[in-house]
């Protein structure tokens, strides 16, 4: 089968690790597949045929013999389809790893995103400076509550899963702050994501594109 994913050529240094194109290149590479690259610049506006791809200009997309497809959590579970040790394929292991899938999405990331933003972008702003503390409060509740429920388990569910991949790429999102090391538990079950062989060959692929490039006026 003929796969090919999107990705930036290149990204400001502090996002460079975290473009989500990262996620799907580690489903690929824990399924064993091998892709292809469509790299576009991020600096500029998308070619036409790219949104037809994906409506909103992003990365990554995802195209294979058979669909063409967007968002990278849609995209992690079409590769599980046929990849059990991303999705389980008993009816309760499939539920449970698709609902941690949106649960990094949903409840996870948009917290997780908010803080980033403040702390990379707004953070000599006063109305910043302001808010931070009520987000971070948020992030903490919902890192404190995914900390229970991770408990003294090696995964989320009683073996990795697309759910873990997912989680593990949004608590990376974390990486400008030292909230994590306030979760033991966390920590340590991020570490263990990011020690997968397949979580390294995906984030040497993701590096090796990006080029020297000066950014956008």
């Amino acid at each position: 089968m003929s796969i090919t994913v999107s990705a930036y050529n290149w990204v400001p240094e502090f996002a460079r690790g975290l473009v989500r194109d990262l996620r799907v290149r580690w489903a690929l590479e824990e399924a064993g597949r091998d892709y292809s690259v469509r790299l576009l610049d991020a600096r500029t506006a998308r070619p036409a045929d790219y949104l037809e791809e994906q409506p909103f200009g992003q990365v990554p997309s995802y195209s294979d013999d058979e669909v063409r497809m967007f968002e990278s959590g849609a995209i992690l579970l079409h590769i599980g389809e046929t990849c059990e040790t991303l999705v389980p394929h008993d009816t309760e292991g499939r539920a449970r790893a698709t609902s941690w899938v949106f649960a990094a999405l949903n409840s996870i990331e948009p917290f997780v995103q908010q803080l980033a933003a403040l702390d990379l972008f707004y953070a000599k702003e006063d109305w910043a400076k302001a808010q931070r503390p009520k987000v971070e409060e948020m992030v903490r509740k919902r890192l404190g509550q995914l900390a229970e429920a991770l408990g003294d388990k090696e995964w989320l569910e009683d073996r990795f899963t697309a759910g873990d991949l997912m989680m593990v790429t949004v608590l990376r999102n974390l990486r400008q702050t030292d909230i994590l090391a306030d979760y033991p538990n966390l920590a340590a079950y991020k570490a263990r994501g990011e020690a997968r062989p397949a979580f390294g060959r995906a984030l040497d692929a993701q590096m090796s594109a990006f080029e020297d490039l000066a950014p956008a006026a």
